[in-house]
């Protein structure tokens, strides 16, 4: 690799990269917000809530990643073309084809990345998701005692809470245990927290006293404790976690188990997913071939670049439409599949094609003066009479 190929090599990973924190740090924000509930209902740490919604951004990566290639591929392309690089580069004896070359490898790179995201990544990150939300959800101390509630865990078991505090703190713990026939205790504490280890769950009291009426006695028995543990293991549900089709690794689509009951009902959703992860890698060479067709040709800097840029970004939209409704009929229609791949691969030779014949994509001359005369009819609209 050539000084000029590392350098637009290293250009156009950098601006990649800007353009993919940047855009991925968006929409998780975005996606994020919908799970603040695990604080606000559920009780949930800022800690367990960034480890969850942070787990979804691979899937997020994976279908940015594209779209951020392309991006930095029309900002490397314009910035050579501003400073006349790629005029002098031609002139040079650099063909655009030749151009094309630093490109390639960073789109490999990016294919490379897209690939191990669809294969493991993403499909780990989401299967930890639905792990960790059956564990939530399963878990009574956080859906069961609300604040200011009288829960009955058991027929004769009642627990109410005041509030809850950050990091887990619960305030004001009132407990009514009346399961032993032959006493009944009640427990007020001040506060107390959840302890969870390899024994089971317990509610740790603290600063409270325990009133116990035994049977045949007229007096309870009152004890003040500065610490005391009250067993939950036994009120916690199971939680079996059921995997989705995103939730399988590329290997589990590619051989998947015949008496797997989700198998057996989505067969045809097996296959679109299958094939959907086998094409993520070949969408960023698409997206950055049709990208250098219209942008990579020399041009001087009068001439604008804007038709391009918007052809560009039209033609990759198109593009990834058309392979979103493909994917939808793959689930009922193995052949729509093989439409997809033929797609990806007729865009991406039409684009080796313009490149290697040095083929210039200009719009026509009649629509840039149909265009020239719109805006000379809108400025004469807007511009003022001139005063005498």
């Amino acid at each position: 690799m050539g000084s000029i190929d590392r350098y637009i090599f290293r250009t156009t990973l950098a601006s990649f990269a800007v353009v993919l924190i940047s855009l991925t740090g968006v929409i998780w924000i975005t996606q994020a917000l919908r799970g603040i509930d695990l604080m606000t209902s559920q009780g949930q740490t800022i800690l367990t809530f960034l480890g969850i919604t942070s787990l979804v951004i691979p899937s997020l990566v994976l279908v940015i990643s594209p779209i951020a290639l392309m991006i930095a591929v029309s900002h490397t392309l314009n910035k050579l073309a501003t400073d006349s690089e790629i005029i002098v580069m031609n002139a040079a004896g650099f063909s655009p084809a030749r151009l094309f070359r630093p490109f390639v490898y960073a789109t490999c790179m990016v294919a490379l990345l897209v690939a191990f995201i669809g294969a493991y990544l993403a499909p780990d990150g989401l299967r930890r998701i639905k792990q960790w939300d059956a564990e939530i959800t399963a878990d009574v101390l956080t859906n069961v005692l609300q604040p200011g509630r009288f829960a009955q865990l058991d027929q004769n078991l009642t627990i109410r809470i005041r509030e809850r505090q950050p990091g887990g703190l619960l305030k004001g713990i009132f407990i009514d245990d009346r399961r032993d026939p032959k006493e009944r205790v009640s427990i007020v504490a001040d506060h107390g927290t959840v302890v969870k280890n390899q024994d089971g769950s317990f509610l740790i009291l603290e600063d409270g006293n325990l009133e116990r009426f035994e049977a045949g006695k007229r007096d309870p028995a009152l004890v003040a404790f500065g610490r005391y543990g009250f067993d939950m293991s036994k009120f916690n549900k199971g939680h079996d976690v059921t995997l989705g089709i995103r939730e399988r690794y590329l290997w589990e689509l590619l051989a998947p188990e015949e008496a797997d009951p989700t198998y057996q009902q989505l067969q045809g959703q097996f296959r679109a997913e299958l094939h959907d992860r086998f094409m993520s890698p070949i969408y960023p060479f698409a997206f950055a071939a049709l990208t250098f067709a219209f942008l990579g040709a020399p041009r001087t800097t009068r001439q604008s670049r804007n038709f391009s840029i918007g052809g560009a970004a039209l033609a990759a939209l198109g593009v990834r439409i058309a392979g979103f409704a493909c994917s939808v009929l793959t689930v009922k229609s193995p052949a729509a599949a093989v439409v997809q791949y033929l797609m990806l691969f007729a865009a991406i030779g039409g684009s080796l094609w313009i490149i290697i014949a040095g083929v210039v994509i200009e719009p026509p001359a009649g629509l840039i003066e149909a265009i020239n005369r719109s805006n000379e009819r809108i400025l004469r609209l807007f511009r003022r009479p001139a005063i005498a």
